[in-house]
């Protein structure tokens, strides 16, 4: 198996073991080195009172596409713990699928360093809903 195919594997494992992200209705659209994109479709069961999908649930999804890049690029053995993020809300993300693309911006022995971008799609362009930057501890499994 190759680096690539090995690290798709545990990176889809991984996932698939996230019971809040299945609750969500989230799902892991792509993996590359050091980027993940996850996707989550408007649904009831996710929003807030006044019909927008709730803050708490684009964090998460936000949370786990910094984690998840964080995880391609970690050594063999090792897991990635989130210690610190700031999430920007830009705007309300009301109708349709939100797209959630992380990247590692700066991976270390240690401590990874990333960023999340939430969109929605609106006449076919995508539109910034909500904007986080994480640091993520590498750990020893």
């Amino acid at each position: 198996m190759s680096g690539i195919d090995e690290m798709m594997r545990r990176i889809s494992e991984s996932f698939n073991q996230q019971s809040a992200m299945a609750t969500l209705g989230v799902v892991l659209e792509q993996v590359e080195t050091g980027q993940v994109t996850l996707g989550l479709s408007y649904a009831p069961h996710i929003l807030q009172q006044q019909g927008f999908i709730h803050g708490g649930v684009i964090c998460s999804v936000l949370d786990s596409a910094c984690g998840y890049s964080a995880l391609s690029v970690a050594p063999d053995g090792h897991e990635v713990l989130t210690i610190e993020l700031k999430t920007s809300f830009l705007r309300p993300a009301s109708s349709g699928r939100l797209l959630v693309k992380g990247r590692v911006l700066k991976a270390g022995r240690r401590i990874s360093y990333t960023e999340a971008e939430a969109f929605t799609e609106e006449n076919n362009k995508q539109i910034l809903v909500a904007k986080m930057s994480s640091t993520l501890a590498i750990v020893p499994i």
